[in-house]
């Protein structure tokens, strides 16, 4: 599946992750998430069948590889956003949203029941979005996060009905 889209004047589209993926995924992972996923990791995990994931490309810059991606699992109609991480050089242009949307409409193709995921609360914008595509608190991870100076913060659980 191929949906592209135009986001402040460059054109992006959404993409199936594949296992060939790793490398880029786990460059763009370590922008963000201490201590980051290696390329092996992401490679086991796109190796299950219960994961699935989108990334979001530049057309016509293939060879620059991801500018963002989210990687989920479902299992039995109650699914988990694993990690979602978009490239400093493509944030603040909606990839973000895009990819959740994939995720949603994969799910819905799914008939799954639920989707969870955690993110950390003092990351506003990712809360904003999340809140805007219906999830909704139901818990809180304490020190759940490590950031890379090594400060904990918390983890907030949330939860989006899909049915």
């Amino acid at each position: 599946m191929r949906i592209p889209f135009v986001r402040n004047a460059r054109d992006y589209a959404i993409e199936p992750l594949r296992v060939e993926d790793s490398a880029a995924l786990a460059r763009i992972h370590r922008e963000d998430f201490a201590p980051p996923w290696e390329e092996g990791d992401f490679q086991a995990m796109l190796g299950e069948d219960i994961m699935f994931g989108y990334k979001a490309v530049e057309i016509g810059k293939t060879r620059s590889g991801a500018a963002g991606f989210v990687l989920a699992r479902d299992i039995s109609g109650e699914a988990e956003i694993i990690t979602i991480a978009v490239a400093r050089a493509h944030r603040r242009r909606g990839l973000g949203r895009l990819l959740m949307d994939a995720v949603l409409r994969e799910l819905h193709g799914a008939r799954a029941a639920v989707l969870f995921l955690e993110v950390d609360e003092g990351n506003a914008a990712a809360v904003a979005l999340y809140r805007q595509l219906g999830f909704r608190e139901v818990g809180k991870r304490t020190a759940y996060y490590r950031s890379a100076a090594g400060v904990p913060s918390n983890a907030l659980v949330m939860r989006r009905d899909l049915r």
